[in-house]
């Protein structure tokens, strides 16, 4: 069995939290908590021949990316980096924490997620702005914490990535 720590970053009240929660537990609540620090959970995926324990550091968001702790992702093997889509800004944050990470520890794998998919009406990044990191080769998916659409994939798709 491996275990892999995988680190869950991005700005302020993007869904981090309520992706987890998703994932590890298939559950979705209304009530916002503000992860002060970071919060862990853990979840086991399968495969044909191996099974990955993936250690989910819920780091607390950050807008403000000189207040961000780096020392955190130390040990990680992967990235969830998690964008709103109704904000804008946040793929800037999210950008910028993965570069952060990757001059502090090197390059490592990781998934870009657009949350908040379920919010059409309030959504706001270009397609074309997706398909460009598309382009780049990046695994990005548009999940919504709240019907779970893309979760699981997301999840495994990093998970086969990190057990490589």
């Amino acid at each position: 069995m491996l275990q892999k720590k995988i680190c869950m970053l991005g700005g302020f009240a993007v869904g981090k939290t309520s992706l987890v929660r998703r994932f590890v537990q298939s559950i979705f609540s209304e009530n916002y908590l503000t992860t002060v620090g970071v919060k862990i959970d853990k979840k086991s995926v399968a495969f044909p021949d191996k099974t990955v324990d993936l250690i989910l550091w819920d780091l607390a968001g950050e807008d403000d990316i000189g207040s961000f702790r780096v020392s955190y992702v130390r040990g990680a093997t992967g990235l969830v980096l998690v964008v709103d889509g109704t904000r804008p800004a946040t793929l800037a944050v999210a950008l910028t924490l993965r570069e952060r990470c990757e001059a502090e520890f090197g390059a490592m794998p990781f998934i870009l997620l657009f949350n908040k998919s379920d919010l059409t009406d309030r959504w706001a990044i270009p397609e074309g702005e997706i398909d460009e990191l598309k382009q780049r080769g990046w695994q990005i998916y548009l999940t919504s914490a709240l019907s779970g659409e893309h979760v699981d994939d997301a999840f495994r798709q990093l998970a086969s990535m990190v057990a490589k």
